[in-house]
């Protein structure tokens, strides 16, 4: 049997995945993070995208995350997301809307709305696109 790691999902809602995994893949903000059973503890923030388990047997699982922190230590992961889904339940169409409507927000010069939150959306919902585009791949 491989060596596996105990898995955590969790947003601020619900718990999204608890379970074993060979591998874990997240976005960190400073790039893409790879976490294998033995991994130095680590606590890293996460920037909005796909998250990646390899559980074995050529499986992965993907969900996506909103952003978030990633702990690591010895013999867990936790990936702590105010909002997260599984990659499955996306919806495609919904991003892109959410995407214009943002896009749209900061293009009017008339409206008082907070900038921050707007870009904050836009990326959001392109990592959904991304996330979405990179499934269909597979």
């Amino acid at each position: 049997m491989a060596n596996t790691i105990q898995v955590e999902i969790v947003s601020a809602k619900e718990i999204i995945f608890s379970g074993v995994a060979e591998m874990v893949y997240a976005p960190a903000v400073l790039g893409e993070v790879g976490v294998a059973p033995g991994h130095t503890p680590l606590i890293s923030p996460l920037k909005a995208g796909e998250v990646r388990l390899d559980i074995g047997n050529k499986e992965e699982e993907f969900f996506f995350i909103t952003g978030g922190i990633l702990e690591v230590q010895p013999h867990v992961v936790t990936v702590l997301s105010d909002a997260a889904i599984r990659a499955d339940d996306l919806n495609e169409a919904a991003a892109i809307e959410a995407k214009q409507r943002a896009e749209a927000a900061l293009a009017d010069q008339q409206s008082e709305f907070d900038i921050a939150k707007a870009r904050a959306e836009i990326a959001i919902a392109a990592a959904q696109i991304a996330a979405i585009q990179k499934l269909r791949k597979r």
